[in-house]
């Protein structure tokens, strides 16, 4: 009489991604077996071990935490740019109040100075020097000739197209800014009309963070924009 060996049963270890996969497959696994929760363990990096819960409840209260700084820094953002708005809007009801290129230019300087907070500040227009020698604005107010060889260190951003920010070169802060250049950390350089036709103004920063290519330009540029209209008046 001759007997069959019965095969061995062999049990496969079930995979971390097997679990993976199931339980990504199957959402509801644990609120069908919620006392599962209470069982589990996980190790924690202050020592000893918390359950799957607590793990769960300190990483939402990591996400919140997260989500407060994120809301915090727009509120932030926002209430920067409603400055900003507010200040525009004052200069231009000075610029429209302005009935000479002499008080343009003062209400420029003043805006630019306190309104919004330059430690130094050129305003370059593109012209014949002599045919502004009645204008009295101090180092603000400097008239270049667009050809003129001291304009050479910018000759990269007036061909550009719009507003640059963070730190310039020695040549270009010695230009705009002279014995206080070395002061001067960061600076923005708005064109003033269509490639800078007009000429462009410079603000400059002590902050070396205060301007910097990774920052929103459409409110320089406006300003760009709305000095150009006051200017191509006179």
């Amino acid at each position: 009489m001759s007997t069959q060996r019965k095969p061995e049963f062999v049990e496969e270890e079930v995979s971390e991604q097997a679990v993976r996969d199931y339980l990504e497959q199957h959402p509801d696994f644990f609120e069908r077996n919620a006392t599962l929760l209470d069982d589990l363990e996980l190790p924690h990096a202050a020592g000893g071990a918390v359950s799957l819960v607590e793990r769960q409840i300190s990483r939402l209260r990591q996400k919140e935490i997260k989500m407060q700084r994120q809301l915090s820094d727009l509120v932030d953002v926002a209430r920067d740019n409603d400055r900003l708005s507010s200040k525009i809007h004052e200069m231009t009801l000075q610029l429209l109040a302005a009935n000479d290129l002499q008080a343009t230019i003062s209400v420029l300087e003043a805006a630019m100075r306190s309104g919004f907070g330059a430690d130094q500040a050129v305003l370059v227009h593109f012209g014949d020097p002599t045919m502004f020698e009645d204008i009295s604005a101090g180092r603000f107010f400097r008239v270049v000739a667009r050809k003129d060889d001291v304009l050479k260190p910018f000759e990269t951003f007036l061909e550009g197209s719009g507003p640059r920010c963070g730190q310039a070169r020695d040549s270009q802060r010695s230009f705009l800014f002279h014995d206080d250049a070395d002061e001067i950390g960061s600076v923005a350089l708005v064109p003033i009309g269509d490639k800078a036709q007009i000429g462009f103004l410079a603000i400059g920063s002590a902050d070396a963070d205060r301007f910097h290519p990774g920052m929103s330009i459409d409110y320089l540029a406006r300003v760009g924009d709305l000095i150009a209209g006051a200017l191509k008046r006179y």
